[in-house]
C-alpha cells in the first residue's frame, strides 16, 4: 500500500493527500498516517510543496471528520449500530467511544485523531449527541491540524528511516500520544473546574 500512496501522491500531489485523508478520516481501510508519513518524506526530499502538503493534509482531514460530524448529525448512530459490523466496526468500539465523548466531550474530538480507530467515530457520537457545530469545529480542526502536522513532521525528520524505525515503535507511539493526550485533557478538565 504503500507505494501505491507514494505513486499517487509522485503523480497527483497535495489534492492526492487531501483526498486520501477525507477518504481515511471518514472512516475508508485507508492507512493515514502512512499518507501522512510518506507525504512529509517527499516534502523532505523536495518533491511535494511544503506549504500544499500541509494544507492539504489538513483541509483532507477537516472534511473527512466534517462529512462523518454531518452523517450522525442526520443519520445518527442507529444507522452505525445497524450497519457498523458490514463496516467492520464492532458494537463494542462504538459504546466505548460513546462512553469516552460522555466523559471527555468535545475533547476527544482533538484527541481522537491518535486513537486508532476513535477518530472515525468520535464525529460521527458528537453529531448524534447534538454538539453545536461551532464547538465541533473548534476541537475537531485543532485536531486535524495537530495530527496532520505530526506525522508529516515524522516523515520529514525521520526521512527514509522511517518504516523501519515505526514498525518497532508504532505501539510505542499510539501509547505515548494516548499518554500525552490523557494528561492534557486531565489538565483541561481541571482548569475548566476551577472558578472564575
Amino acid at each position: 500500500m504503500e507505494s501505491t500512496i507514494t505513486t499517487w501522491l509522485l503523480y497527483y500531489g497535495a489534492p492526492a493527500l487531501f483526498v486520501l485523508l477525507m477518504l481515511g478520516v471518514f472512516g475508508l481501510p485507508i492507512p493515514d498516517e502512512t499518507a501522512l508519513v510518506v507525504a512529509g518524506l517527499l516534502v523532505s526530499r523536495g518533491r511535494l510543496p511544503p506549504f500544499a502538503t500541509v494544507v492539504a493534509a489538513i483541509l483532507g482531514a477537516m472534511t473527512g471528520i466534517t462529512v462523518s460530524y454531518i452523517l450522525g448529525r442526520f443519520a445518527g448512530l442507529p444507522l452505525l449500530r445497524r450497519y457498523g459490523t458490514t463496516l467492520h466496526v464492532q458494537p463494542e468500539l462504538i459504546e466505548r467511544v460513546e462512553r469516552w465523548f460522555a466523559r471527555f466531550g468535545k475533547w476527544l474530538l482533538m484527541a481522537g485523531y491518535f486513537i486508532p480507530g476513535v477518530r472515525h467515530l468520535s464525529a460521527l457520537v458528537a453529531g448524534a449527541s447534538g454538539l453545536p457545530l461551532w464547538t465541533f469545529s473548534a476541537f475537531a480542526y485543532s485536531g486535524a491540524a495537530l495530527w496532520a502536522g505530526s506525522f508529516l513532521l515524522i516523515g520529514d525528520v525521520l526521512g527514509e528511516e522511517w518504516p523501519v524505525l515505526v514498525a518497532g515503535l508504532h505501539r510505542r507511539l499510539v501509547a505515548v500520544y494516548a499518554v500525552v493526550v490523557a494528561v492534557l485533557l486531565y489538565a483541561a478538565w481541571r482548569r475548566a473546574r476551577r472558578p472564575v
